[in-house]
């Protein structure tokens, strides 16, 4: 459905509504009350704040993973592990904001693309986990992505026919922990490594930048978006922080989008396509929210430190091999960041964990049912060699 063929405004459920991305979609939707209405609300635990978002919002369907939820009269609840999934299969959501954290929100992107309802994905798993999977049900325009270098990928890419592109660069700002080495990392804190210098981000998306396994995720996830192979493919890291993709053509010419740091901006893109929403900062009236021509700015780029860096490497790697790997590269780098977050996995035991289980792992055809299959594998076997890391 094209949601700008009707003049009613747009219905929205959002998944993972009480993380960072779901406030921020929020915060759009109390901006322009007139062009969204929120029809739908998905958490994990944090019923406090689920109950809340609906009370402002006048939300009547909420899931939430960790029930159970004791909800006013007239609200229907599903809880468990399927409830995004139910939430977007009984709301009669036009678009579905799809910001769940891990792979758990492959199973809610399925079922987006199957009720034939839009996908605005900022849960870069469901591509890194099942992108064969996603991309062969979706229609032309039915995808939106939400996360900030994809979104500049994608309006780049639509201005430039494929056949005139020679490579796409990520840019990322190099974490918390550029310009370190391997013996710097060693005695790395929970408290430093999700303190991250350029985005606000939840606690597993900031260690992700930490190690740049979150970049190597947006790598897989641009080859499944976007058609491209891994050598059409850079990572640049660009400290700053204001430009979030560049495409290069086939003379050299190098197209470059920049905007300030605000995830509003693309969350905002991805709701009201094709239309373009005014800057965060002039609505808020506060000074800062654009670059500021008129001064001096001073932009650098350079290489990642891929000997430092290891998970980028790892995902490069899991995503040429294809198949179930990049499933796999997912589910143990979840578990390894789970367990360094709970203090029982040392910093730099992340990717230890990760290429471990990469190498023991035998591909298979990528069904939902493996994808899922062989995450639960994943899963178990990361715990095993944390658990013989830790006895060490």
């Amino acid at each position: 459905m094209d949601l700008f063929d009707t003049p009613e405004s747009i219905r929205v459920a959002i998944l993972g509504s009480t993380g960072s991305i779901g406030t921020q979609a929020l915060e759009v939707v109390r901006a322009y009350p007139e062009r969204f209405e929120v029809v739908a609300l998905a958490a994990g635990s944090d019923r406090a704040s689920l109950l809340a978002q609906a009370a402002e919002f006048g939300v009547k369907m909420l899931g939430i993973v960790n029930g159970p939820l004791d909800a006013p009269d007239g609200t229907t609840v599903f809880e468990g592990v399927d409830s995004a999934e139910r939430v977007v299969q009984e709301s009669d959501a036009h678009l579905v904001l799809n910001a769940v954290v891990g792979s758990a929100g492959l199973k809610a992107t399925m079922a987006t693309i199957l009720a034939g309802k839009t996908l605005a994905l900022a849960n870069k798993e469901s591509l890194v986990a099942g992108g064969e999977l996603v991309m062969s049900k979706t229609f032309q325009g039915q995808l939106r992505p939400v996360d900030s270098e994809h979104s500049s990928l994608w309006q780049l890419l639509e201005e430039l026919p494929p056949d005139r592109v020679r490579r796409v660069l990520l840019t990322g700002s190099g974490g918390p922990f550029r310009g370190r080495t391997t013996d710097d990392l060693r005695e790395v804190t929970v408290a430093k490594a999700i303190n991250h210098p350029v985005w606000s981000m939840g606690p597993k998306i900031s260690v992700d930048s930490s190690t740049l396994m979150n970049k190597g995720l947006e790598v897989i996830e641009a080859h499944y978006l976007f058609g491209l192979t891994y050598d059409e493919i850079h990572v640049v890291i660009h400290p700053q922080g204001m430009v979030h993709g560049m495409v290069e053509a086939m003379d050299g010419s190098v197209f470059a989008h920049a905007a300030p740091p605000d995830m509003r901006l693309p969350i905002q893109l991805a709701m009201a396509y094709p239309d373009r929403l005014g800057a965060p900062s002039d609505r808020e009236g506060k000074p800062g929210g654009r670059i500021d021509w008129n001064t001096p700015q001073s932009m650098t780029f350079e290489p990642p430190d891929l000997e430092t860096f290891r998970c980028l490497t790892l995902a490069f790697e899991a995503g040429r091999k294809g198949g179930t790997y990049p499933a796999v590269l997912n589910a143990a780098n979840e578990t390894a960041v789970e367990a360094f977050l709970g203090e029982r996995l040392d910093y730099l035991g992340i990717p230890h964990v990760v290429e471990a289980v990469l190498e023991r792992h035998e591909a298979c055809e990528p069904t939902l049912e493996a994808v899922l299959g062989q995450d639960a594998w994943a899963r178990a076997e990361a715990s095993a060699v944390i658990n013989a890391r830790s006895l060490v």
